[in-house]
């Protein structure tokens, strides 16, 4: 669980900014849905939670190392919090052994960075504050490719890895 905060945690700082908008575009959504896919859901939403918490209590976890309540509570702090139960249901997923094939995981891990934004946009439009048209130009749109992109990442590798670590027969 440490190793996921610590991996959501380097690829925090995987971050490119968004013209106009608070929010940038990192790597941690993709360690949300690996870290959950290969701990389950309890271990993989108890691996977001301590990233979040450590983070907030002062670690340099965050986007371009910042850390503090102050991020959490501030206008991206809805991603943020977003992460513990899409990892939850990440590993549920996963459980189910929907990412053990592509065409599988590929929705599956998309899914799981479309309940990130959904939480992250309505906590974008209350503390931002924004309208929802506008909340969604700054803090949805932008980040489908991406999501779509680190997605189809997570769903080739999670397939590839389990294959890598199933006993061989003698």
């Amino acid at each position: 669980m440490l190793g996921a905060a610590l991996f959501t945690a380097l690829l925090a700082q995987v971050a490119l900014a968004v013209p106009g908008s608070p929010v940038p575009i990192t790597g941690q959504t993709l360690a949300v849905v690996l870290t959950a896919a290969a701990l389950g859901p309890v271990r993989g939403m108890a691996g977001q939670l301590a990233y979040v918490l450590l983070g907030a209590v002062g670690l340099p976890f965050y986007s371009k190392g910042a850390s503090g309540w102050a991020q959490v509570l501030g206008p991206t702090g809805g991603y943020l919090v977003g992460f513990i139960p899409a990892a939850f249901l990440m590993g549920l997923a996963a459980r189910h052994g929907f990412d053990r094939v592509a065409w599988k995981a590929v929705p599956l891990f998309f899914a799981g960075q479309l309940v990130i934004l959904a939480i992250g946009v309505p906590w974008l439009c209350l503390v931002a504050p924004l309208d929802l048209a506008t909340a969604l130009h700054k803090g949805f749109l932008p980040f489908l490719p991406g999501g779509l992109l680190k997605a189809t990442l997570a769903g080739l590798w999670m397939p590839l890895a389990w294959r890598l670590i199933r006993p061989r027969e003698p």
